[in-house]
């Protein structure tokens, strides 16, 4: 289909130029669910072909209202690739970003393949290496954030790039969902959550992520790192910004943004 390869290009044009674009649906409103998909895969194909690889997944739209606000009643889900990951102390470039927003979330990190379909929590929790305190920071290449469904998921469902924190902890003895964080902006509380936020278990977030790739004959890969959704709003950044997320046992993971 010709507008895969046009929309496909004028996104990551948008990405390279710091230049958003008008909303796909806007332009194309009978565009669905899946052929958004397909336009994302086309992007991520277009990047590993210069060289950039796939590390992980990201999910997003797992909290009730952020689903409400698009219309839609289950999460999407982008692809991680090497160069999103950022190490965390070194200041995030906003050069590089349009609009960006940060989000905290739990890192799944793999030991062992999902493969949907009928993966539950407790597949996940098998198999899974350990967990990591992560931001997120999200960013559209859609003009003002005026997306739907179908827009956010062409984009790599918004994602622009991860910070790990330090820690790698086992799964086993934690119930994830009574996780508490609290996320600080400039040094003041800005939201707090716990992981029942989040699909109300996070590995039920990645659970659904194995079974929803299943349908494109994919599996999750031992390594992979996937993050599970965020326990709270996402907050905005500007230049001098310092965003810093605690959770309960994971401890803490950090980013400051500067504007070269």
């Amino acid at each position: 289909m010709p507008q895969i390869e046009e929309w496909a290009g004028r996104l990551l044009q948008a990405e390279e130029t710091g230049m958003p674009i008008e909303p796909l649906t806007a332009a194309w409103p009978e565009i669905d669910i899946p052929t958004a998909y397909q336009i994302q895969l086309k992007v991520i194909e277009r990047k590993c072909a210069r060289g950039q690889r796939v590390v992980g997944m990201k999910i997003g739209l797992t909290s009730r209202a952020m689903q409400q606000m698009l219309g839609v009643y289950e999460p999407d889900y982008g692809h991680i690739l090497d160069t999103m990951v950022l190490i965390e102390g070194e200041p995030v470039r906003l050069s590089r970003l349009i609009q960006p927003r940060v989000e905290a979330e739990i890192a799944f990190v793999l030991r062992e393949r999902l493969t949907g379909p009928g993966v539950t929590v407790a597949d996940v929790l098998r198999a899974t290496a350990g967990i990591m305190p992560a931001l997120e920071i999200i960013d559209s290449r859609i003009r003002d954030w005026k997306i739907k469904i179908q827009d956010t998921i062409a984009d790599n469902a918004s994602s622009a790039a991860i910070i790990l924190g330090g820690t790698l902890m086992p799964v086993e003895g934690l119930d994830l969902r009574l996780l508490g964080l609290v996320l600080e902006k400039d040094g003041e509380v800005f939201a707090t959550g716990a992981g029942a936020a989040v699909l109300g278990h996070p590995a039920a977030a990645v659970a659904w992520l194995a079974n929803a790739v299943a349908r494109y004959g994919l599996s999750l890969e031992p390594g992979m790192v996937v993050l599970s959704g965020s326990f709270t709003q996402a907050v905005a950044v500007s230049p001098g910004s310092v965003i810093r997320a605690s959770f309960d046992r994971l401890g803490t993971v950090t980013a400051r943004f500067v504007d070269a």
